[in-house]
């Protein structure tokens, strides 16, 4: 895994979390899937399950830091988008889903990866 100091750009970020999804089995389907919806920043195959990973990265943890980014505005944001690609991929339509985040800030030592993030 990199060095945490490298990260300096969400996009590093990104490739940060697709490379840690990946070894732990996720198969990557997209990445950056932009629609009129939003953008989905990985869409990954765990299994048969199509998961729609969101990547947050902070510099600073002011306001809560990577994982207090995602508010209730956020998800709903995602979840359109995960039904839209959901109707444009329609292969993946019948397949289960779910939501993940995968949290970085620059003072924290390591990658925070949050399954079903969505669940209550």
């Amino acid at each position: 895994m990199p060095d945490r100091s490298s990260l300096k750009t969400g996009k590093d970020a990104e490739r940060m979390a697709l490379r840690h999804l990946e070894q732990q089995g996720l198969r990557l389907l997209a990445q950056n899937w932009l629609c009129k919806r939003g953008e989905l920043d990985l869409v990954m195959l765990d299994g048969d399950t199509v998961v729609f990973v969101e990547v947050r990265y902070r510099q600073h943890a002011q306001w809560g830091g990577a994982l207090a980014s995602i508010d209730a505005r956020k998800r709903q944001k995602l979840i359109l988008a995960a039904q839209y690609f959901l109707q444009r991929e329609s292969r993946w339509a019948n397949h289960p889903c779910r939501f993940d985040v995968v949290a970085m800030d620059s003072a924290t030592p390591h990658l925070n990866w949050l399954r079903n993030a969505f669940d209550s």
